[in-house]
């Protein structure tokens, strides 16, 4: 390893850069490990992380607002086909169940630069949507395979993780399994 003087004199050095790239990567590790942790910690049955959903009009909305309602967030991108897919089915049973106290907050990961594409797809739905990027959901872990929900139930209670789920694209069928116990209570 080279030492300080070395490394001054000479940061370019392959020892240098190697050693570098080698602290990054442990950085950068743990980085990964740390989102991995996140979503690991999730636990059904336990207390949900709280989550805030900045709309694209600029007012937020907090899971700890939304207490007495079950929650479901959900995570997906423009360029997403399932995630396409599966939008319009949660935004007919949110209009249908709504006032049974369901609310979707959807959550895009797209980047700012596709705000307009974000807009148009948002305004198709009847729940509220906002850029990941503006908003806080850092329990639920990194966002790598979309679309994802997860499910809150009314007394803030996480009941659904769709990181354990094989296939976790909503269908009606699901949606009628996992939400309307739920609501009926």
């Amino acid at each position: 390893m080279p030492s300080d003087k070395e490394f001054l004199a000479n940061p370019f050095s392959r020892r240098a850069l190697l050693q570098g790239t080698a602290v990054a990567g442990l950085l950068l590790g743990n980085a990964f490990r740390a989102g991995l942790a996140y979503a690991s910690a999730l636990r059904v049955g336990s207390t949900a992380p709280p989550a805030t959903l900045v709309q694209l009009d600029g007012q937020r909305i907090s899971t700890a607002d939304l207490m007495g309602e079950v929650v479901i967030l959900t995570f997906w991108a423009t360029w997403c086909v399932p995630c396409r897919q599966e939008l319009p089915l949660l935004s007919g049973y949110v209009s249908q169940h709504s006032a049974q106290g369901l609310t979707v907050l959807g959550f895009s990961l797209d980047s700012p630069d596709k705000l307009t594409q974000v807009t148009e797809i948002a305004h198709s739905l009847s729940f509220p949507v906002g850029l990941l990027g503006a908003s806080s959901a850092p329990g639920y872990g990194r966002m790598w395979k979309i679309p994802v929900s997860f499910v809150i139930d009314r007394a803030g209670v996480l009941v659904y993780d769709g990181w354990k789920d094989k296939s976790p694209i909503w269908t009606l069928e699901r949606l009628e399994n996992v939400l309307t116990p739920l609501l009926k209570k």
